[in-house]
């Protein structure tokens, strides 16, 4: 069980679709936060189309914070979605809320990774860094940390200066393996091998560029008998297995190199 964090550095390369189709196609219990300080609650007014009513979510979670209440009060914000096994957590419905909520992160990344106790994964769409007062700490402290990007230059250009950064400060503290790109529109024109060489970061997933099936999670639209099948899911399908394998494999690694410095103690 793990913390999974999504996040761009510039535009809107599909972090919010991303995350929640991840979590819809994680097929083990997972609670999806949406930690954007953008405020711009895609997942209600897009996905769900307005229709659910659910006037929770960080606001209350900062609240409970400041009286000492948060790990009990996560479960009393969250909502399932219909017809999945995901428990979402709503953000803020305007950026004017994020100072609210950014004394959250660092509590709050501690009660999220507690949710491996209680047999949860946690998908995290922390929106896009360099804002004023973004999810930062939530990303630094997760299991794996993925660097949404589209494949056009533009996209590239925007992310390089991040991935050098977050690179510096992941190693930093010996979590530099917990790093990584999710490349959105591989080959558009550049492909993984070239994203890795220019950002250093590894590619651990790639979502095919599919703006129909995308309309279905960020806008909410009828999808098509095709949608399930289409290469959208099967993207989507495919990084799940990717970012849970590579989740087990580095806490493998971790626990034989912990087990190696004991035996040198």
């Amino acid at each position: 069980m793990a913390v999974i964090t999504l996040f761009s550095a510039s535009g809107s390369p599909g972090v919010t679709v991303t995350s929640l189709g991840l979590a819809l196609a994680w097929q083990r219990h997972v609670m999806l936060v949406d930690a954007d300080a953008n405020g711009s609650s895609s997942v209600l007014a897009g996905y769900l189309q307005g229709q659910t009513v659910h006037d929770r979510g960080l606001l209350d979670l900062a609240v409970a914070n400041r009286v000492g209440n948060l790990g009990s009060a996560i479960a009393t914000v969250s909502m399932p979605l219909p017809g999945s096994s995901v428990q979402f957590v709503p953000g803020i419905r305007s950026h004017q809320q994020a100072a609210s909520v950014a004394p959250l992160w660092e509590p709050l990344s501690g009660v999220l990774r507690s949710m491996e106790q209680r047999g949860v994964d946690v998908v995290v769409d922390a929106g896009r860094l360099g804002l004023e007062n973004s999810a930062l700490p939530v990303v630094r402290s997760s299991d794996l940390a993925l660097l949404v990007v589209r494949s056009d230059l533009p996209a590239v250009a925007g992310a390089r200066a991040w991935a050098h950064s977050l690179h510096e400060q992941f190693t930093a503290v010996g979590s530099g393996h917990q790093l990584g790109v999710l490349l959105v529109g591989p080959g558009r024109p550049y492909s993984s091998r070239e994203i890795r060489s220019v950002l250093n970061l590894p590619v651990v997933a790639e979502i095919p560029w599919d703006p129909e099936g995308a309309a279905v999670y960020y806008s909410g639209t009828r999808p098509k008998k095709s949608f399930a099948s289409g290469p959208l899911n099967r993207g989507l399908r495919t990084a799940v297995s990717s970012t849970q394998g590579l989740i087990a494999n580095n806490r493998q690694r971790l626990g034989t190199q912990r087990a190696k410095d004991g035996a040198h103690q």
